[in-house]
């Protein structure tokens, strides 16, 4: 590298709300690279790995996030914000930033295979401080120090879901673990890897194993959404045995987990934006109730200790309203620990 290029790496886009990895936030990261090679000369465009991580790059971030006419999420969904900026690892400083507007049209939120097959989600504490990089700072701000703390395990999940995605599941578990060993390698991401990769080769006990710390982790933080999906319009879940397969295994592992717990647990029920919200709240509480007396039925030491509710749609993290593998986040089941 010529020595007046600066090594430029992009840490993958995501959805600043769900933190999902789309085909869309895939393709606007390939278009800036591109962009960068073909016009600007004094960066040295790489993938983020930890090989050009300990290089002490800057670090482009950014975030794809569904916004209304107010420019608040939620609510309708009127266009996309774009917001970029560039870390500089040497200076530990933000040094740019960009703030865009895209429109609905043409936008895929499919998300990449690694978070298909991603049975949870949690509020992230990881991705929370990527987001943070991004939406709140300005040029000359100080790098959030939780997303330094993080990058070197952040730079090989990447790789691992790479690997993933491209069907080299064996390689993507030996990196996931290689993420697991470093200072803030134990979140949710590499145990959701882990789970997805050996479940697909067929590996039941290290799938379960790897479940178990999902759980473990998802619980610590107090609220864990797990994508148990049903048929529509009904309590039952869906007859498919490619997505059902594991739910009993899933609910098991909820249950032992929460049961050696003194607390309590509150299973909310979650559904997408389609069709008239009193029912969607209805709905989201049956389900709940029903995912409820399943998990007392695994661990009768939790009777007395699990109450159902419901949401609707009102805490959606998509909002595409596609009831499809797109919003599947949206149809979760969510367990909060509470007080007892």
């Amino acid at each position: 590298m010529p020595p007046t290029q600066r090594l430029l790496v992009i840490d993958p886009l995501v959805d600043g709300v769900s933190h999902t990895q789309t085909v869309t936030t895939q393709s606007l990261e390939a278009k800036i690279q591109g962009l960068v090679r073909a016009k600007y000369p004094g960066f040295n465009a790489q993938p983020f790995s930890r090989a050009t991580v300990g290089q002490a790059p800057i670090v482009l971030v950014g975030t794809f996030t569904a916004i209304d006419l107010k420019n608040q999420t939620g609510g309708a969904r009127d266009a996309f914000r774009i917001c970029l900026a560039l870390a500089d690892l040497k200076s530990g400083l933000i040094v740019a930033k960009g703030v865009a507007r895209a429109q609905i049209e043409g936008v895929n939120q499919t998300p990449l295979p690694h978070l298909q097959d991603a049975p949870a989600w949690i509020k992230d504490p990881s991705v929370d401080a990527y987001v943070q990089t991004c939406q709140g700072t300005k040029p000359g701000d100080r790098i959030d120090p939780s997303y330094l703390d993080g990058i070197l395990a952040a730079s090989l999940i990447a790789e691992a879901s790479d690997l993933f995605d491209g069907g080299r599941y064996q390689d993507a578990i030996e990196v996931y673990r290689s993420a697991l060993s470093t200072p803030k390698g134990d979140q949710l991401r590499v145990h959701n890897g882990l789970y997805s990769a050996n479940w697909k080769l067929g590996r039941r006990a290290d799938a379960e194993r790897a479940f178990g710390e999902v759980v473990r982790v998802g619980l610590a933080s107090n609220r864990l959404g797990v994508k148990f999906l049903f048929r529509p319009g009904s309590t039952d879940f869906v007859s498919d045995a490619r997505l059902n397969a594991p739910y009993s295994m899933w609910l098991s592992q909820i249950a032992q987990r929460a049961g050696a717990r003194s607390a309590c647990l509150q299973v909310v029920g979650h559904t997408s934006p389609t069709g008239p919200e009193p029912l969607n709240e209805r709905l989201s509480v049956l389900r709940a109730e029903n995912v409820k007396n399943r998990l007392e039925r695994e661990a009768p030491q939790l009777k007395g200790r699990v109450i159902a509710s419901g949401v609707g749609s009102r805490e959606k993290l998509v909002g595409t309203g596609t009831d499809d593998v797109r919003d599947a986040l949206d149809r979760r089941v969510e367990f909060k620990v509470v007080p007892c």
